[in-house]
């Protein structure tokens, strides 16, 4: 094989990974409710756990919901997806 053409087959590899990946985002970041995470996969609990609870979560979605993580949520409860909310300095 000539470099050129290993060159190019590696271009294009390259090219259709990107593809491949970028139609996979699109595709996740659509997702339904069905398509959220089980509580026990984000080993969801009923309490807080060190000050942090769900209702201080950029996920969560009052009363009761949240955007990744399946099922009813307690407001305080929390789990390892817990990312807080950015406090406002004004």
């Amino acid at each position: 094989m000539s470099r050129e053409f290993e060159k190019a087959t590696r271009r294009q590899m390259m090219r259709a990974g990107l593809a491949a990946v970028g139609g996979i985002v699109a595709v996740s970041s659509s997702a339904s409710a069905e398509d959220k995470i089980a509580q026990a996969q984000v080993q969801y609990q009923e309490t807080p756990k060190d000050g942090n609870k769900c209702s201080t979560c950029v996920n969560f979605q009052p009363p009761n919901a949240c955007k990744i993580v399946a099922g009813t949520i307690n407001p305080n409860g929390w789990c390892i997806a817990f990312a807080p909310k950015q406090q406002s300095n004004g």
